[in-house]
This record gives structure tokens, C-alpha cells and sequence, in this order.
């Protein structure tokens, strides 16, 4: 698997693990190597944009990060997308009884036309990271946990976040 940078440090790697408009949720299984469906969401409730994992990282939550991909199309579970790191929403979630930070860093694809003027999580508008939020507040919600936004910061501090939590010397 690829690390989490390429050659350029603001450009990401990104494994797709569930496609945006979709209902189900998938996870990389590491024992299998093989994408498996993880959970179903309620009737109704859909990703909103591509969702994956930036390889070779480590987050608290004991998975590799998170990441929000903004592109037109969707793609597909295993996908590797090339991204742009626009931010990060710092957030923590509720994890057998404790709070831990589980952040969302927010990209887009390098390849994407229809974002290609996004440099900067600030370039999104506002209702877009609104209802950003409020899909993984209401998605934690529905699985009985809590998921509070501390904050949104821009992409310094989200390559930041990314090699502290990168496994592989890649920072």
C-alpha cells in the first residue's frame, strides 16, 4: 500500500472505503485485505462524499485516519485517490465510555474538475461543512455514541495531524 503522502507533501493518498450516496457503510478488513461491509445505514441517510482512510497513519481511535474526499463522481471501495488536503475537522468521539479525538480530514481530488478551485477548507461553503458535521454528529448518534466538532482548521495543521500520525517514516 502506498504511504500517506506523494511526492508532493500537500497531496494525499487516499484508499476509498465507501463511495459517496451510499447506504452502506464498508471497512477495510486488514486480516482479510478485503473491503467488508461494516453496517447499514437507516433508510434515508447516505454518505455525503467519497469517505476513506489515508494509509500508513494511525489515528487514536486505533483505525488509520479519516478522510472526506470531494469529488463529482464516485468511486469505489479500494480506490486510491490522489487528494488535495484542504483541512481538517478536529472532532472527538465517544469510544468504550471515553472521549478520543477522531479527526475528518477534509481533501479533494487532485483529478476533480468540479472542485478544482477548492485550495482551502475556507473555500467551502459554509452549509456544506454544516451538513458535513451533522452527518457524522447524526451517524455516531444512530450507533449510540457522541461526536462533538471541536473545531476546523486549515491544511497546516491537517499535514500536521497527518504526519504525527503517520506509521511508516513518511512524515
Amino acid at each position: 500500500m502506498p504511504g500517506p503522502f506523494t511526492e508532493k507533501k500537500k497531496v494525499i493518498n487516499v484508499i476509498i472505503e465507501t463511495p459517496r450516496g451510499s447506504s452502506a457503510k464498508y471497512a477495510f478488513d486488514p486480516e482479510t485485505e478485503l473491503f467488508k461491509l461494516n453496517k447499514i445505514l437507516p433508510a434515508g441517510m447516505v454518505f455525503p462524499f467519497e469517505f476513506g482512510f489515508i494509509p500508513h497513519t494511525m489515528a487514536e481511535d486505533g483505525d488509520p485516519m479519516d478522510v472526506l474526499v470531494l469529488m463529482e463522481k464516485s468511486a469505489y471501495p479500494g480506490c486510491l485517490v490522489e487528494c488535495l488536503v484542504l483541512g481538517v475537522i478536529e472532532a472527538e468521539q465517544e469510544k468504550e465510555w471515553k472521549m478520543i479525538r477522531n479527526d475528518r480530514i477534509v481533501a479533494r481530488a487532485v483529478d476533480s474538475r468540479l472542485y478544482s478551485s477548492l485550495d482551502s477548507i475556507k473555500d467551502i461553503d459554509k452549509k456544506i461543512i454544516d451538513d458535513i458535521i451533522l452527518f457524522f454528529v447524526t451517524y455516531h448518534k444512530r450507533n449510540g455514541d457522541q461526536f462533538t466538532v471541536l473545531k476546523s482548521a486549515g491544511r497546516s495543521e491537517a499535514i500536521k495531524l497527518i504526519q504525527k500520525n503517520s506509521n511508516n517514516g513518511d512524515a
